[in-house]
């Protein structure tokens, strides 16, 4: 077997630019399944054990008011392992070196964290001392985006009065790893949004809560039933204004997170099989070709004594080599590209240890499917080659039957020589052609989608903050207010305009189905905050009646003209019934709306409002700020170009990486088939072109030859790759839709032409390098007669 190995060699040396291309795709797929598939098991592995080693609760309720008796009749109900009431209070702080109002969530942490549901893991100083009432601990995203220390302090309005909070320790929270609002904010603004965890001696004489509780975290006994546990709870919590208890599934951070690992999965087996088939199509193209060039090879090794067995072997070592040199670059690729995506992902979750450890079993199934890759590719031709009798072998292979193309039977004039040649023999060998294109379609393919989901997220932008929420800023207040309130708003420094609103939250049903979500009540002739779908179009707010956002009703199953049953979560926890007016297709949230008068009505209050929306002169903002911050009826401000900004630095930290790297490794696909295609190709036709040089044609002419026929493939893809990238993009709009959002199936020209662009550019690579070996072709070897 000595020989073969010495031939083994040569052959690879000899095809060593096709091998390059094979082993380039190759790594591609592996890195992919490396990075995707690593990435998903490290997240996985972090979520459960930060999950088990503190405590994060199985079910949650927010209330109004409940005495702690409330909480002793939760521990009795089944299935409950452990409750901890707790105290929460959004409110406003005055960070040091923000000019913005920022909100703080206040959450009542026990002292005995060891034993405690949701416990913080401390990075640095110290836990709060007991019954210290201006001491907090600060979450590590918070303080890490204002530059909070140990000792730094910050100013909140509690119960309408300043008080003066010095940070000891900083801290992360299971109940936190993606530190979001909740509500409408669906991106994390670690400047002007974070956690303070005080001690509840201090929170409940702060908000005067004394010997009770409005926020309450429950752990379950292993198989507990947790829908009839979220039951109890609700019953016996009703008469305490529950805005409804919820398990883990509906926990903001917990979806986030959980939705990015179910993401990681499906991408993890997706993207590497679309390399991977290219790279099967590559190796099949260029063993087919070997095969074919070592007819009189195989006959003489046969001939001197070597079995069909052993033949078929040579060749799938041969495939193997190729395909183990590719598996260990993109190992090592897949593993610093790891290595950077973890660091992205400790950027938004904040996990105590998030480690990129690959485990063996991924590299072990990585080499299994590249080893299936290039034996499924080199399959036909290893076969044939076992096969070939040595007398068949030792014959020239026959040549091909030629028949009228196209062009001769259509009578087809084409007056450029070159171009005849081109087209028939692109027609004569056309599963080579299809295979080709197929590939480069691939290519295209990636990056339309990549480039069109930024289109979809840029038009979830344009419809959110463009033509949906025209203010500037947004005010809450942190209970209710008359609607004379808005007049003292309006005379703030530098306010223009201003729009009230009604929020309340609410559960809707309609027969046996339910939905949780808020009711929202706009003025009939509202400026500032619009009803408008995907499509840009606006909704009218009826008189009567309420308007539901597509995803709602069909969560509900409601259609308009039928009427749904509103329970109010807040005051008398009214039930009334109304009908479903309109539906609107917006991109974001569950939403729904009402006329701000005739939720009024429904509340059987006066003209109450929860907030206001402004117009503000951008120069007197920061004047606004400050008096902003000093009010002690506000429990938050919203400033829509901090939303913006922050949804833009989310959206191009997330995706700069994958972006870059599936650009590159769409490249190296299109670039890989173009010079595999010209190269076998050339080795198929040196003859005649070398004959054509030889009858006056020049380098470039016959240059342009042979690249002109990759030229038309790639042409010939072109149009079906963007609609493979628009298929796709459909596909996964239609896949991505949730609660939180819906993408708009959106692919803009600038889409396109990025994709013309990476296969121009690979084109040009390919042809750059096939053109240098034309350069080189010896006319006098490819000239002799074979024997």
């Amino acid at each position: 077997m000595a020989v073969l190995q010495r031939k083994l060699v040569r052959d690879l040396l000899h095809i060593r630019g096709q091998a390059i291309a094979i082993i380039l795709v190759i790594a591609c797929g592996v890195a992919a399944f490396v990075t995707m598939r690593s990435m998903y098991r490290s997240l996985l592995r972090s979520q459960a054990d930060y999950y088990a080693r503190y405590r994060f609760a199985d079910v949650f309720a927010e209330l109004k008011r409940a005495p702690e008796r409330a909480a002793d009749r939760i521990r009795e109900v089944p299935g409950v392992a452990r409750v901890q009431p707790r105290v929460v209070m959004d409110v406003t702080l005055n960070v040091p070196g923000l000019d913005e109002p920022a909100v703080g969530r206040l959450i009542s942490m026990p002292a005995e964290n060891s034993g405690a549901l949701n416990a913080l893991f401390l990075r640095r100083g110290r836990f709060i001392e007991p019954h210290a009432a201006n001491e907090a601990v600060a979450s590590e995203a918070f303080a890490s985006a204002n530059h909070l220390q140990l000792g730094s302090t910050i100013q909140a309005i509690i119960q309408g009065r300043w008080q003066r909070l010095t940070v000891v320790g900083i801290a992360l929270s299971p109940e936190y790893i993606y530190e979001i609002r909740g509500g409408a904010s669906l991106f994390p603004d670690n400047r002007r949004f974070g956690v303070l965890w005080m001690s509840p001696e201090a929170l409940q004489s702060a908000l005067d809560m004394k010997g009770a509780f409005n926020s309450v975290a429950v752990s379950l006994r292993p198989h507990a039933n947790e829908l009839e546990v979220i039951a109890s709870m609700d019953r016996i919590l009703d008469r305490y204004g529950c805005l409804g208890a919820y398990g883990r599934e509906d926990q903001i951070s917990h979806r986030f997170i959980s939705d990015e690992i179910s993401q990681n999965r499906i991408s993890a087996m997706i993207i590497p099989a679309i390399f991977l088939l290219v790279a099967a199509v590559l190796v099949h193209l260029s063993f087919t070709r070997v095969v074919s060039m070592q007819r009189s090879e195989i006959a003489v090794i046969k001939a001197f004594g070597f079995t069909s067995g052993q033949v078929a072997a040579h060749y799938v070592q041969f495939s193997l080599l190729i395909a183990s040199a590719g598996y260990l670059l993109g190992c090592v690729v897949g593993w610093v590209f790891g290595i950077r995506l973890a660091r992205l992902y400790a950027e938004f979750y904040r996990f105590p240890i998030l480690i990129y450890r690959p485990e063996v079993s991924i590299f072990f199934w990585a080499g299994l499917i590249c080893a299936g890759t290039a034996i499924a590719g080199a399959l036909v031709p290893v076969l044939y080659a076992a096969a070939l009798p040595p007398a068949e072998a030792m014959r020239p292979e026959s040549p091909q039957q030629f028949r009228p193309t196209l062009l001769d039977r259509f009578n087809l004039r084409v007056r450029s020589a070159a171009l005849r040649m081109m087209l028939r023999n692109l027609e004569r060998r056309p599963w080579r052609a299809l295979a080709s294109a197929f590939a480069i379609c691939t290519a295209i393919m990636i990056v339309v989608v990549e480039f069109g989901m930024l289109d979809s997220l840029d038009r979830i932008m344009d419809l959110q903050f463009r033509d949906t929420q025209r203010e500037d800023i947004t005010v809450t207040f942190n209970e209710a207010r008359s609607a004379g309130i808005r007049q003292e708003l309006a005379h703030l420094p530098g306010v223009i305009a201003s729009e009230p609103f009604r929020d309340v939250p609410v559960r809707l049903r309609f027969q046996h189905r339910s939905h949780k979500t808020s009711l929202l009540g706009l003025s009939r002739d509202s400026r500032m905050r619009l009803m408008i779908d995907q499509q840009g179009r606006r909704a009218l707010m009826p008189p009567d009646g309420v308007v539901l956002s597509t995803t709602l009703a069909e969560l509900l199953h409601v259609v308009p003209g039928e009427s749904v049953q509103v329970e109010i979560l807040e005051g008398r926890r009214l039930v009334r019934s109304l009908p479903v007016a309109a539906l609107v297709d917006e991109p974001l949230g569950t939403n729904a709306y009402i006329e701000l008068p005739a939720l009024n009505r429904l509340l059987q209050e006066g003209g109450s409002i929860s907030g206001a929306f402004l117009q503000v002169d951008a120069a007197k903002q920061p004047l606004l700020y400050q008096s902003l911050k000093t009010l002690p009826a506000v429990a938050s401000v919203a400033i829509k170009k901090t939303t913006v900004d922050s949804f833009r630095d989310t959206i191009n930290r997330s995706m700069a990486l994958s972006l870059g790297t599936l650009i590159i490794f769409a490249a190296i696909i299109a670039a890989g088939m173009i010079y595999n295609g010209a190269r076998i190709a050339l080795s198929e036709r040196a003859r005649e072109l070398a004959t054509l040089r030889i009858l006056g044609f020049t380098r470039q002419e016959i240059t342009s030859i042979l690249l002109g026929e990759q030229a038309v493939i790639t042409l010939f893809a072109l149009p079906f790759g963007f609609a493979a990238g628009y298929g796709l993009s459909a596909l996964l709009a239609a896949r991505l839709q949730t609660e939180l959002y819906r993408m708009p199936l959106v692919v803009r020209p600038t889409s396109y032409a990025w994709a013309l662009l990476m296969v121009l550019f690979s084109a040009a690579l390919s042809g750059n390098l096939v053109g240098r070996r034309i350069a080189h072709l010896d006319m006098i070897s490819v000239l002799k007669s074979r024997e």
